[in-house]
């Protein structure tokens, strides 16, 4: 509506302007100058997210957030297209970039659990944004709340991940890919390893409490879990090692040179600390990788971690 009322007040502005200047303008030539005007009018504004709608960019609306948050960030909901899927996701811009309109920095953040298990919070991305001053984008797994398909752990919800990406490199114009980080927890971690590895537009990695391991996970964890996995994969490890492997991180960590922090629980019973631990020390000889700790068993992002991140963001 906004962008729609912006046109028409160009339009009237425009007119009166070429009236007063040459009566024996033709109607081509004004509609060509008030085209150029409401152009210019539509893109002053680069964190207009309404003006980003398209074919495959749809049902953008903007979250009323709670007064604290609602000064540092205004959060978005959309869906968008992926392999002919609608997906749900959101972003949360800083306040302070809107203000300036000067690009900003960006964090894709991958959600964990499974099913609706999980699912995302916009209130969550939106504190991820008002803490770290950067842009957060995150998306629904396949299958959960509002998006489309199916959730194979890893499997093709991938390519979610990377249009996103895609996006933000060349739709949204208010994104600045050169510092682009990408964070994720718990099974997010595990999406997060599998998609620094195979898109260099990854700058930096950061990973709570996350699977680098699949094949212990699965070993790990209760029946009902073991289920989950062999429902969504299609098979257990010793059926499918080959889908496994390319989730498991440890078995190709070499490839991974950016960057990357990993933040982890010793007690961690959801995914097990060791984990974290051989991640580390695959990681530490040829990438610049820091590992942070906690004697407790949260499986998550701790309160005190919030400084850390943002100082490790802004010294990498």
């Amino acid at each position: 509506m906004k962008k729609f009322i912006s046109g028409i007040l160009s339009f009237i502005i425009a007119l009166s302007i070429l009236g007063c200047q040459n009566e024996n303008l033709s109607d081509s030539e004004i509609s060509v100058d008030l085209s150029s005007i409401i152009e210019s009018s539509v893109e002053e504004n680069i964190f207009d997210m309404y003006a980003y709608e398209n074919d495959e960019v749809f049902y953008v609306d903007e979250i009323e957030l709670k007064d604290d948050l609602a000064e540092k960030c205004k959060t978005y909901e959309f869906n968008f297209l992926s392999d002919g899927c609608q997906i749900k996701a959101y972003i949360s811009i800083p306040m302070e970039s809107i203000k300036s309109q000067q690009p900003c920095k960006c964090i894709l953040h991958n959600r964990g659990g499974h099913y609706n298990y999980g699912s995302l919070d916009y209130e969550y991305v939106s504190l991820v944004c008002a803490y770290t001053g950067r842009a957060v984008v995150a998306c629904e797994i396949r299958g959960d709340n509002g998006s489309e398909g199916y959730d194979q752990f890893g499997g093709d919800e991938l390519h979610d991940v990377f249009k996103l990406i895609d996006l933000c490199e060349n739709h949204f114009k208010f994104i600045d890919m050169n510092d682009f980080c990408v964070m994720g927890v718990s099974r997010g971690g595990m999406t997060a390893y599998m998609t620094a590895r195979q898109d260099k537009r990854v700058k930096k990695l950061i990973v709570f409490s996350g699977v680098s391991d699949l094949f212990d996970c699965y070993d790990e964890r209760e029946e009902k879990m073991k289920q989950v996995l062999i429902d969504c994969i299609g098979g257990s490890p010793q059926e499918m090692p080959e889908e496994y492997e390319k989730r498991s991180a440890v078995y190709w960590a070499d490839e991974i040179n950016i960057p990357v922090l990993i933040i982890h629980s010793k007690g961690d019973e959801k995914v097990s600390f060791e984990q974290a631990q051989k991640m580390y020390e695959l990681l530490k000889d040829h990438t610049d990788c820091t590992f942070i700790t906690h004697d407790d068993d949260l499986h998550g992002i701790h309160e005190d971690d919030i400084p850390k991140v943002i100082e490790w963001l802004e010294n990498k």
